[in-house]
């Protein structure tokens, strides 16, 4: 997989998300509706998964057994991911700040 795919792949789940976001009519009401702390478990749990997958591309490029082209790749995809996740804590945070602010 090549830096472009990977960044095409990021862009059509960004989409997907606004999509999403966009059209709030289509989430299910009541306790049926997503759990915003289940949404985050599996964020995190993605991007562990990726850096397992980096280790082990890693491990095999050692061995002799991987392409650099698919190590690379891998390292992009995981620093991509972690960016992310990076920038959404960062999100939250200042969400959080911004409503304590906020005069009761």
């Amino acid at each position: 997989m090549s830096t472009p795919s990977v960044a095409n792949n990021a862009y059509q789940m960004a989409a997907k998300l606004a999509q999403q976001a966009a059209s709030p009519d289509d989430l299910p009401a009541g306790p049926e509706s997503v759990d915003f702390g289940q949404m985050v478990q599996e964020a995190v749990e993605s991007v562990v998964d990726k850096g397992r997958d980096m280790d082990t591309k890693s491990i095999g490029l050692i061995e002799g057994r991987t392409d650099v082209v698919d190590v690379v790749t891998a390292v992009a995809e995981t620093e991509m991911a972690l960016e992310t996740m990076v920038t959404v804590r960062d999100r939250v945070i200042s969400a959080y700040e911004e409503i304590m602010r906020m005069p009761i």
